[in-house]
């Protein structure tokens, strides 16, 4: 990589016209991008500043109750200027996390992660920024940052994460797997949910504060989870019986035919399995001796990809969630990783040309638009096994030294931690 792609001002000035690019992409309105940001996440502020209900208390609430602050938060400059305080927010997250990934004075693996970084939110589009998940990712990617040098900030970050959408709950899982400290982050994220829970119990939430947890477990068949592809595929070609509808509770596009019932119930069950089965996949190289190092970024990523992919749920945001792992991964060994970072730099840009701009032709299951989504969620599961089959080999041969880390000798690998 050229010197000059590695000075602060080079990726500093990348990171602002990145970001400058998605808020006027998200500002255009092609395809509404930020329908939920608009409609949904200032409707739940409005009402919850007005007294009228409050969320995760009082009323169910399909988002863990610590998502109230940043939709609480974008309302500080009035309902007008909502969406502006909103993208505004989402960046200076972005901009901490990039800080934190490049440092100043990024070494090359750093600089390489942080320009993957902003070619993938690129690549995304208008969703990097314009969805509750936003908010996560970039307290995912620290989290994950810091966890070997500051575990406990890096485990309370991640605990954080959970409690604003689910799915970095992925990460703990990961390090109680691959990590020795692995009790003391149990010790943290059990801590802090104890504070939070005990929190909304004061308030009178009583088990209102877990009906995220409801709330996800009735949800039907949404046609982006790779599971529902059976069915498009059925409707695309013309096949009678399969109906693509909005679900007004839940404010998803379902699909509907012959046998979606039972997926919907299979779902959930084979979900558990399947993480399961990776969990133990980590475990065996974790027991053979993998470094840490080399084990825990394949683990995340595998998890996450699974929470993805083997799902009833599938939203375009959830591409979202593959940074913190693959930057991770990156700034580790970017020989291993810059294959699967590639394959999830196409899956970013086909989930862009399915979401915002194409996606009334993804509802009328014109063929195109299904085959689009078909290969995005196929590459899902390439990775999944591509990542199963990286720890299976940790797990089957001697323990290596941990890849040298940006800044180390190269001569002389440094010492392996956690």
């Amino acid at each position: 990589m050229p010197a000059v792609l590695r000075r602060p001002l080079a990726l500093w000035g990348a990171f602002v016209l990145v970001h400058g690019v998605l808020i006027g992409l998200n500002l255009s309105g092609i395809g509404w991008p930020l329908g939920d940001v608009e409609r949904v996440y200032l409707g739940w502020a409005e009402g919850t500043v007005s007294g009228a209900f409050r969320l995760g208390i009082d009323t169910d609430f399909v988002y863990p109750i610590l998502a109230l602050a940043p939709i609480l938060a974008a309302l500080v400059f009035g309902a007008p200027l909502y969406v502006l305080s909103w993208l505004g927010l989402v960046t200076l997250l972005n901009g901490v996390a990039f800080g934190a990934l490049i440092g100043r004075r990024p070494g090359r693996a750093a600089a390489r992660a942080a320009w993957w970084w902003l070619a993938f939110l690129l690549l995304l589009g208008p969703i990097a920024l314009a969805r509750i998940d936003s908010i996560t990712v970039p307290l995912a990617i620290v989290g994950v940052l810091w966890i070997v040098r500051r575990p406990f900030w890096g485990a309370l970050l991640l605990t954080v994460a959970t409690w604003v959408k689910v799915w970095p709950v992925a990460a703990i899982i990961a390090l109680v797997v691959a990590s020795r400290r692995r009790w003391q982050v149990v010790a943290v994220f059990a801590g802090t949910s104890v504070v939070i829970i005990g929190a909304a119990l004061l308030a009178g939430s009583g088990l209102t504060v877990l009906s995220f947890v409801t709330e996800q477990t009735n949800r039907g068949l949404q046609i982006e989870a790779p599971v529902a592809s059976w069915w498009l595929w059925q409707s695309a070609l013309g096949i009678p019986g399969t109906l693509v509808y909005y679900d007004q509770q839940i404010l998803t596009y379902q699909v509907i035919g012959p046998g979606t019932d039972l997926a919907v119930t299979v779902m959930t069950p084979l979900l558990v399995l399947v993480v399961l089965a990776v969990l133990l996949v980590g475990w065996r190289a974790q027991r053979a001796g993998a470094a840490f190092e080399r084990l825990f970024p394949p683990l995340l990523l595998a998890l996450v990809l699974t929470l993805i992919s083997i799902n009833k749920v599938g939203s375009p945001q959830f591409m979202t969630w593959l940074a913190a792992p693959i930057i991770l991964g990156l700034v580790g060994d970017w020989r291993a990783w810059r294959a699967p970072a590639a394959v999830a730099l196409l899956m970013a840009a086909l989930t862009q040309l399915v979401y915002p701009y194409f996606y009334n032709y993804l509802l009328g299951t014109v063929p195109a638009m299904v085959l689009v989504l078909s290969v995005r969620n196929l590459l899902e599961l390439v990775l999944v096994g591509w990542m199963l089959t990286r720890m299976w080999k940790l797990g089957s041969q001697p323990a290596m030294p941990a890849p040298i880390r940006p800044g180390a000798s190269e001569s002389q690998p440094e010492p392996q931690k956690e």
